[in-house]
């Protein structure tokens, strides 16, 4: 086969680096680098820049807000690899980069995707970044609740007292129509709804609860055991050197399932005679209260992906 042959059969991996105003990309076979806007134009020129070029992985931070139209727009049409920020900054440390610009780490990003082999994340679908927005504007307005209540305890003005409760009343209505939109948006997916009937049948999984889990973790049902623990960042990480030992932490993952997780976990304690024991097993060896909840945390999404891989609803075990 010739040189042009082999150079055609080349898989490129390209880095992009997400900023509000700008997409910084760099494709690291041929070192060729460019700049384009992040808006809807940007967009179109930067699928237009990819062209017809064989592409083996596009690596990018999550960047909040600033990322979710780039992850729309390409997601499905593209292997795209989201990969951990802080991961990328020890990956440049790793390899003596020290400069932050934005095109520097465009092309870290590129360098530590094909240095890694890392493989391309599952398609998310547009209902799903629809669910993702939903439940980011949910989890604000619940936050913004909490001040408001707290604020309130507090008062003694009688006009910022009414201020208070008036926009307190507001957010109510508007975690109750996120609630409901949130809510619609599941019962239309059939294979999604089954799955929240099925989380719903575990003690201390409730409607929200269940949302949450399928919007963070939309591959329940097809994780191995350990794999669902590791995902949502509740599987004890090991410090050893030699003869010392530290003590073992959970990390990384993916923050709004453990946050989902928590006061099910709670609830579950109370109301699932296994987890109970577990519970109490733990406490009695004399693990420390919040290593039990995260056991408990992580039992709890073990069990839901289980029920779920087996399509069958939770049943209280029998004497």
């Amino acid at each position: 086969m010739t040189r042009t042959g082999l150079a055609k059969m080349t898989e490129h991996t390209i880095g992009i680096d997400i900023s509000k105003s700008h997409l910084d990309a760099f494709r690291l076979e041929d070192r060729a680098a460019e700049r384009f806007e992040n808006s809807p134009r940007g967009l179109r020129a930067l699928i237009k820049w990819l062209g017809a070029t064989p592409l083996k992985r596009i690596v990018y931070e999550p960047t909040g807000p600033c990322h979710r139209a780039f992850e729309k727009a390409l997601s499905g049409k593209v292997p795209l690899v989201k990969v951990n920020p802080l991961q990328a900054r020890r990956f440049a440390e790793a390899s003596a980069t020290r400069a932050r610009t934005d095109a520097v780490d465009a092309r870290i990003l590129a360098r530590m995707g094909a240095a890694l082999g890392l493989e391309p994340d599952a398609p998310i679908s547009e209902k799903l970044h629809d669910l993702r927005d939903l439940q980011a504007a949910r989890t604000g307005l619940v936050k913004e609740r909490t001040r408001l209540r707290n604020r309130g305890q507090v008062q003694t003005n009688a006009v910022l007292k009414r201020q208070t409760k008036t926009r307190l009343a507001l957010v109510e209505r508007q975690i109750a129509e996120l609630n409901a939109e949130i809510s619609r948006h599941i019962a239309e997916d059939k294979p999604v709804a089954r799955k929240r009937k099925i989380l719903c049948s575990i003690p201390g999984l409730g409607p929200i609860a269940a949302a949450l889990i399928l919007t963070f973790l939309p591959e329940i049902g097809t994780l191995e055991r350990k794999q669902a623990g590791s995902l949502a960042g509740l599987v004890p990480c090991s410090r050893e050197s030699g003869t010392w030992k530290g003590k073992s932490f959970i990390s990384g993952g993916r923050k709004p399932l453990r946050d989902a997780l928590y006061m099910p976990a709670l609830v579950a304690m109370r109301l699932n005679p296994d987890l109970k024991a577990k519970y109490t097993q733990l406490c009695t060896a004399g693990k420390p209260a919040k290593v039990a909840i995260v056991a408990i945390m992580r039992k709890l999404l073990e069990t839901a992906n289980a029920l779920i891989k087996a399509d069958r609803f939770w049943v209280k075990k029998t004497a």
